[in-house]
């Protein structure tokens, strides 16, 4: 694949996935990290004498330069590195130059958190408001005044996973926010009310060209992350679109090339503001190793190598990803939720192989991978039950229990949406709704007016893909406008059931579903046959979900089998005494 000799600085977790999607390319790599048994040299075994790893701190000005010497290509796993020294190197004259990725300038920007706010202010990125103080109370009171109250203290160096963060909420507390944080360099941000923190993992060429991952939503726990969902769902549309847009713009603002995590606060009226960013792989990306074309690590080693990058798209309709965090010293709790993952179907497991294991420490990851978001959540929900900090209310908000069929509820996941234009079109729709309990396909059954509640009907036609459906039913009463109107709205298939009224019987319906004009296709069945548009719904789902086209052939097969049994009963009775039974 490349001769060039890969250096990472920092041998933890992110090291060891960095090495072993290095090992798939044949790349050659060489860690700097203290002990001969962290993760990343685990698994990595040095090739020859020459390629030895480098026992030392990744800050050591003097065991830089000894990697330095190894390797063509010099990279991160953390930001905490010492930059003058790659500064030096990299300033010294070679008979093949060292490449430092990222660039030195955009270490020495990121690692200090109140230089990259004020660099990011500078290229109009968005960020909430924020000010310098100095470690003393008279200047957080003056950022109190500036910023109002509650606002975040926050640490400009060597802070991660929530450490070096302390929120002030009254005057009172600034004393003692200052000893937490150990006197250290500090800034003060405004506090930001955000609904929802989301990431993108944005992957820099050496040439300046960058490719984003899907946005992803982040759950944190006690200030780490503890899940990652991926696609990001939601309301608004036009969010992913705007997420990928301010990460790629903020990481065109830096030099060197290599991956960069985005972390962001989403606002409720939808504004974004960029939290922080890191100049390396990240914790939200660990999911793209299971669940996309290419993992953020190997692009990584990609873009650093100047190879060709490749795809970043998800290759499974869901996915999920679940910190394992030591809950003390003994590795019990983790263990008990990697064996109840070893019998979930998706599940794979990525432990990092660290000496000791402590409360708040990472100590491995599972990513789930999942037909619908649906089946994620069941499989999720095994997961947070075996974890000895997870509360009920937790496990209900992130794995929340399938909808039993037939309970007459909608699913909190569903992949098909009922919609009708009113309560009187129910007895119509409720076959459809049988028809996907039947198949335990998750559904919602709502009403949505086409002209009574225009701006429903807008918002749930355009939000519909986003939200994880993937086809709607539309009962068409009288004026027949709604499943035009949503298939107008939404790229997802659109199945009209034509609804009888009080008068002509349904066909002004039939009419109006089959002549919509060129460009917005409506499927169709027979008049008050919403169990035909159930099982057209699944036949649409079961184009990319092979257990549904097995499930499909024995409804079918139970067909045949019902009109058999009609015709020896008829033999067996004749047909003065048959009774039919009208459905």
């Amino acid at each position: 694949m490349t001769d060039k000799i890969v250096g990472i600085l920092g041998g933890g977790q992110l090291g060891r996935m960095l090495g072993a999607s290095a090992s798939l390319l044949n790349v050659k790599v060489v860690i700097l990290d203290v002990g001969e048994t962290g993760p990343a040299k685990q698994v990595l075994a040095p090739l020859s004498p020459t390629l030895a790893h480098v026992d030392g701190s990744f800050a050591d000005p003097e065991k830089i330069r000894e990697l330095a010497a190894k390797v063509d290509v010099l990279t991160i796993e953390i930001e905490h590195v010492d930059v003058k020294t790659l500064e030096d190197i990299q300033s010294i004259p070679r008979q093949t130059p060292l490449a430092i990725h990222p660039s030195p300038a955009t270490i020495h920007i990121i690692q200090d958190k109140l230089r990259q706010k004020e660099h990011l202010l500078s290229q109009d990125s968005p960020v909430s408001e924020f000010c310098p103080v100095d470690s003393t109370e008279e200047s957080v009171r003056s950022a109190a005044v500036q910023l109002d109250l509650p606002l975040m203290l926050k640490s400009r160096t060597l802070a991660y996973d929530g450490r070096g963060n302390c929120v002030v909420q009254q005057v009172s507390q600034i004393a003692d926010a200052i000893s937490a944080l150990g006197k250290r360099p500090l800034y003060a941000e405004k506090w930001v009310p955000f609904v929802k923190e989301i990431a993108v993992i944005v992957v820099r060429t050496i040439d300046g060209e960058v490719q984003s991952y899907p946005p992803v939503e982040t759950v944190h726990k006690d200030n780490v992350c503890h899940l990652v969902f991926a696609p990001l769902r939601g309301h608004d549309p036009t969010l992913p679109q705007r997420a990928c847009a301010i990460a790629e713009a903020a990481v065109k603002t830096f030099t060197g090339a290599g991956v960069f995590g985005v972390e962001m606060f989403l606002m409720e009226d939808g504004c974004i503001f960029i939290n922080e960013i890191a100049p390396r792989p990240h914790n939200s990306g660990h999911y793209t190793i299971e669940a996309c074309e290419t993992s953020q690590y190997e692009n990584h080693l990609r873009a650093i190598l100047n190879l060709p990058l490749g795809s970043t798209a998800l290759k499974v309709q869901s996915t999920a990803m679940l910190n394992l965090i030591g809950h003390s010293s003994s590795m019990d709790e983790i263990t008990t939720t990697t064996n109840a993952a070893l019998a979930v179907p998706g599940a794979t497991v990525h432990l990092y192989g660290k000496s000791e294991c402590r409360k708040g420490r990472k100590m491995g990851h599972i990513t789930i991978v999942a037909d619908s978001d649906a089946q994620l959540r069941d499989r999720l929900r095994p997961l947070l039950q075996s974890l000895p900090s997870s509360t009920p209310e937790e496990i209900d908000r992130y794995a929340p229990a399938a909808t039993t069929p037939g309970s007459g509820f909608s699913d909190p996941q569903p992949l098909v949406g009922i919609i009708m234009g009113s309560d009187s079109d129910l007895p119509v729709m409720l076959p459809a709704a049988r028809i996907l309990d039947r198949f335990r396909i998750p559904y919602e059954l709502t009403i949505v007016s086409a002209h009574r509640t225009p701006d429903r009907l807008v918002q749930y036609a355009r939000a519909a893909s986003t939200r994880g459906l993937r086809t709607i039913i539309a009962g068409a009463g009288g004026a027949a406008h709604l499943p035009g109107m949503v298939a107008s709205m939404t790229s997802l298939p659109v199945i009209g059931v034509p609804v009888k009224g009080s008068t002509l019987d349904g066909v002004d319906s039939l009419h109006s579903i089959v002549q919509m004009p060129r460009g917005i296709p409506v499927a169709t069945v027979a008049i008050n046959n919403s169990t035909n548009a159930g099982l057209l719904a699944v036949r649409i789902l079961a184009a990319g979900t092979p257990t549904l086209v097995t499930a499909m052939n024995e409804y079918l097969a139970s067909l045949e089998t019902e009109v058999l049994d009609k015709v020896k009963t008829l033999e067996d009775v004749g047909w003065e005494k048959y009774e039919v039974k009208r459905t």
